[in-house]
């Protein structure tokens, strides 16, 4: 059976009651040192001892050399030939015979000339026309069988390059229907005659576009 404590004698008791008078006499103290005491007299500090002055040196600073570079590497040793393989060159006369005839050395051979194509004109004042129109190059056509057979028709587009005195010297189809008509028609425009296109008054290569047409007749 547990022993009972005297409340009298017990202090867990008071404990609470004595920490809370404990604290407000703490409390009270301070309000009354600060009510009356708000200031605290600083004491002057005298140093004994004269002051001594400190002369700072300025410094040069210093300069840092460059350093020489350094030396080459010596170079690699070569083998000197021997007295042996100097006997076996043959020394030939390098006499000089002011009585031989020198022969002239032949003449380079002529530059060949790059063949350059002529340049066409595409614009010209006046643009080639051919000798009898359109019509004259339609009436030498002639139409392919196998284009006849096959009931081909349409529109052949002919690229004709005209020189100053009005020859087609060149044809290229710009446009085909194909069998067999593309080359009939540069056949017909290669046997046509132009009027030369002319540019300030003067003939001049002009390449020009002709249409030629294919028509089976029904």
């Amino acid at each position: 059976m547990a022993l009972k404590k005297n409340p009298k004698v017990d202090l867990k008791l008071k404990y609470r009651r004595v920490y809370e008078i404990s604290m407000i006499l703490a409390l009270a103290i301070l309000i009354v040192a600060f009510k009356f005491f708000p200031k605290f007299e600083k004491e002057e500090v005298v140093l004994d001892g004269t002051q001594e002055l400190v002369q700072v040196e300025e410094v040069e600073s210093t300069k840092q050399e460059n350093l020489p570079p350094p030396p080459p590497k010596p170079p690699v040793p070569i083998e000197a030939p021997s007295d042996d393989v100097l006997e076996d060159i043959e020394i030939s006369d390098t006499e000089i015979d002011l009585d031989e005839v020198i022969e002239a050395p032949p003449p380079p051979p002529p530059a060949e000339e790059e063949e350059t194509d002529p340049v066409f004109f595409v614009a010209v004042e006046q643009q080639p026309q051919p000798i009898g129109g359109i019509a004259g190059i339609q009436a030498k056509i002639v139409y392919p069988e196998i284009a006849k057979r096959a009931g081909v028709q349409g529109r052949v587009f002919i690229k004709a390059f005209v020189d100053e005195k009005g020859d087609v010297v060149k044809a290229e189809v710009l446009k085909g229907i194909g069998a067999g008509c593309d080359e009939a028609a540069v056949a017909a425009v290669l046997k046509t005659k132009f009027k030369p296109g002319r540019q300030r008054g003067k003939p001049v290569k002009v390449q020009v576009s002709i249409p030629v047409v294919f028509k089976l007749q029904g």
